[in-house]
């Protein structure tokens, strides 16, 4: 069997795709983790995962960490930091360590919008450049916004405060960072993913103002929506003590939720599951 090495694995989403690899029989020892936190991953070194050091800003270290590998699932680089560079090196050290294969998630764009994420779509745009003139077989993942923690956008408590944001009745199609995860373990795990992309949108298109519907709905409490102006949406997170190119970061994300660039549903991620994902209102009354 093939080797399996995932990235990021002190992340929320490269965690969960070793978990996800492990329950779908995967021996543990075909799979390997990359961090460079190896402290924190005692958890799955316990269930005999081999934990590998590595730096995407070190590349002697990628290329130690990827011997013996057949695929690499890159997690991408965290906004503000040199994502140009990181992705850069983790494709070329594949390449010259002998790795067959490597999955790269990347932020879904729509068709013909033209939209620059600040942080994200340039360098993402540049990892796929990279990767397909590579000489590797690859497979591209399109993230949508993450149902799981799509309150970073809107007030923690919304029965009390309320969900205020610039954006009116605009849709997305948000699915979990779970779901996503499995959906990579199955790419990862099965054959015939080479040369694709897939848009890993969930089944349910909602807006804000839904969102604040189904808060009211589940647990009986009205949750007022409100809408207000960016620079109106950017003060408020700033007194919350977020520095203001993060407040611009999220501002652009939920305008950009607002203006469809990321209601595409394409069914991928429901496919590659083998059932529908979770929509909003599943994920809040299991939360």
């Amino acid at each position: 069997m093939a080797k399996i090495l995932v990235t990021g694995t002190t992340g929320v989403i490269g965690k969960d795709t070793v978990e996800h690899l492990l329950k779908k029989g995967v021996p543990a020892s075909e799979i390997i983790g990359l961090t460079r936190k190896k402290e924190e991953l005692t958890d799955l070194t316990a269930k005999g995962i081999e934990i590998r050091f590595g730096d995407y800003l070190d590349y002697d270290s990628l290329l130690h960490a990827f011997k013996g590998v057949d695929k690499v699932m890159l997690t991408s680089a965290v906004a503000f930091s040199d994502r140009f560079t990181q992705h850069y090196n983790v494709i070329t050290a594949a390449r010259q360590a002998g790795v067959k294969h490597v999955v790269y998630m990347a932020i879904m764009r729509k068709e013909g919008s033209g939209r620059i994420m600040p942080e994200i779509t340039e360098s993402d745009l540049f990892t796929e450049q990279v990767l397909k003139s590579s000489g590797l077989d690859y497979t591209i993942v399109y993230h949508p916004p993450f149902t799981d923690i799509l309150s970073i956008y809107y007030d923690s408590n919304p029965y009390e405060n309320g969900i205020k944001v610039p954006a009116g009745n605009g849709k997305m199609a948000p699915a979990t960072r779970d779901e996503l995860a499995e959906a990579h373990a199955e790419i990862l795990f099965t054959p015939g993913h080479e040369k694709k992309t897939y848009s890993l949108s969930g089944n349910e298109a909602i807006s804000f103002s839904d969102i604040a519907k189904i808060h009211a709905q589940v647990k009986g409490k009205p949750v007022l929506f409100t809408t207000i102006t960016a620079e109106e949406y950017i003060d408020r997170i700033i007194t919350k003590g977020t520095p203001r190119k993060v407040a611009e970061f999220l501002t652009n994300w939920v305008v950009s939720i607002d203006e469809g660039e990321f209601d595409y549903q394409s069914g991928d991620l429901e496919r590659l599951l083998g059932r529908k994902p979770k929509t909003f209102r599943e994920y809040i009354e299991s939360a």
